[in-house]
């Protein structure tokens, strides 16, 4: 759940990036830290681990602004999406408010999308939570790989295995060069910060 710091007047959103192993989940988090100006965002811890990397860095986007007189900040996390690391992914996720699932858009990454997916939704329940409890966002990444050789997922593929009855708000990415990288980030803020508002700040439900 969002911290709250009553002295500060500030409300803390945790937002997690989760997906298959080497989705893009942490070049989502460095396009999004390198292109930020100092003022608006925060140091960036970097934990290593073999072959994959979970980080963590908060951020104060300008255009949240205040609610109720408390200012909004978003935490980032990513994830390690690597099965040796099942308990990590778990463990980050306590507390969540918002999640942007990033699928892979390889054709020999269709299941491990799903098998993701299907983790995912295994670790929040032992939250008490499911899926469609948490604002959610989808993003379609490596979508500039359709022009190239390598075979991809069509946009309806993916849509079939991973959001059938379209409950979920879909982005089409490309994360190395950061094309659908804040379009994701603005929805699932604006997402987030919605929920945590009438949950915490007496906002009314819209």
């Amino acid at each position: 759940m969002a911290l709250i710091d009553l002295s500060k007047k500030e409300v803390h959103c945790k937002i997690v990036y989760y997906g298959p192993g080497r989705c893009g989940k942490t070049t989502n988090l460095l396009y999004i830290y390198n292109t930020m100006s100092d003022k608006a965002r925060g140091k960036m811890l970097t934990i290593e681990t073999k072959g994959d990397r979970t980080l963590f860095f908060d951020l104060l986007p300008i255009s949240l602004g205040k609610v109720n007189g408390f200012d909004i900040r978003i935490q980032l996390y990513t994830v390690p999406g690597q099965s040796i690391y099942a308990a990590t992914r778990k463990l980050v996720l306590k507390g969540v408010d918002g999640i942007v699932f990033v699928a892979d858009s390889l054709k020999v990454r269709k299941a491990k999308n799903v098998e993701s997916l299907s983790d995912l939704n295994a670790n929040l329940q032992e939250y008490n939570k499911t899926l469609k409890d948490i604002p959610m966002v989808l993003q379609f990444n490596k979508r500039d790989l359709i022009s190239t050789p390598i075979p991809t997922l069509t946009l309806p593929e993916m849509q079939q295995d991973l959001n059938k009855d379209n409950f979920w708000p879909t982005f089409e990415a490309s994360a190395t060069k950061g094309t659908g990288v804040f379009e994701t980030l603005k929805e699932i803020s604006k997402k987030t910060v919605r929920y945590v508002a009438e949950k915490h700040l007496s906002v009314p439900h819209r």
